[in-house]
């Protein structure tokens, strides 16, 4: 049995559309915190389950039975609450014998990174390695679909205001869910860390470059001061922890944290994986 969490969410919610297309049904379950939500995945043959990482009691019946557990990474902006939950479902997965966890982590993951994720998705790793269980953590790359907002109203201004500038493997999240898919399907043929990226790492500058191309006119990369931009960014109505939280993002990008990129996406897929050009060629939504 695999068994998906998060799977109204976007990203587990369309790996379960690719698992469909390489096991049946029959073998997959979903636990979500809403089960009406997943009345979509009822009707087509899926076990639909209720599980919350923040109701402890609700787990081992979710994970019961699961030869593979893909737990998708809490959306808790609280570092240390993100863990704890993380934390409460590893211990679950330990005390119901799950065959093989799987965890959506982040190439980025790293203790000590100015971006603050990248520290919940390597304490969660350990939590995965020290559990006693075969354990796989899919690092995927940064999403793509973000440069719609990291990158500002450039359509309108021509202009790409950010705080540092670094190449970032912008990997689109449709492609990192029909991996993980391919992977599920594998039969635990992935172990530990398994990096999806796209192929390539443009910097910011590089972007705009790109976006000069595909609009037929200039697009410029600008890179300013952090106060100046954390500034602008609350006058313009971003809270300000957001857009902290944000510039950590871009700390990252600088320090290259968010460089590295690695075929195997490519090979999982079978094609080419998209790129930062095909998500700026789409009309902003």
């Amino acid at each position: 049995m695999l068994v998906i969490t998060g799977a109204t969410g976007a990203l587990n919610g369309a790996t379960v559309e690719h698992l469909l297309e390489r096991v049946p049904a029959r073998d997959i379950a979903v636990t979500v915190r809403d089960v009406a939500k997943a009345e979509r995945f009822a009707q087509r043959g899926i076990q639909v389950r209720h599980g919350d990482y923040a109701d402890p009691a609700s787990l081992p019946r979710a994970f019961a039975g699961a030869d593979q557990l893909l737990l998708v990474s809490a959306n808790e902006p609280d570092s240390d609450k993100a863990v704890a939950l993380h934390r409460t479902a590893v211990e679950a997965a330990v005390t119901v014998g799950v065959g093989r966890l799987l965890y959506t982590s982040h190439q980025a993951a790293a203790p000590g990174s100015p971006f603050g994720p990248a520290h919940v998705h390597a304490t969660t790793e350990h939590l995965l390695a020290d559990s006693g269980l075969p354990w796989t953590a899919l690092r995927n790359g940064f999403y793509a679909h973000s440069l719609n907002w990291l990158t500002g109203p450039w359509r309108e201004t021509g202009v790409i205001t950010v705080p540092g500038d670094g190449p970032v493997s912008w990997t689109a999240r449709e492609d990192a869910a029909e991996a993980a898919a391919v992977i599920l399907a594998s039969g635990g043929a992935y172990d530990g860390p398994t990096t999806l990226t796209a192929s390539t790492a443009p910097t910011f500058e590089e972007i705009a470059e790109t976006a000069s191309e595909l609009t037929g006119n200039t697009v410029k990369s600008v890179v300013v001061d952090e106060d100046e931009w954390l500034a602008s960014q609350v006058a313009h109505g971003t809270d300000e922890r957001m857009a902290r939280f944000l510039l950590g993002f871009y700390r990252n990008a600088r320090q290259g944290g968010f460089a590295g990129t690695d075929p195997l996406l490519g090979t999982l897929l079978g094609r080419e994986p998209r790129t930062a050009r095909d998500v700026l060629s789409q009309p902003a939504g």
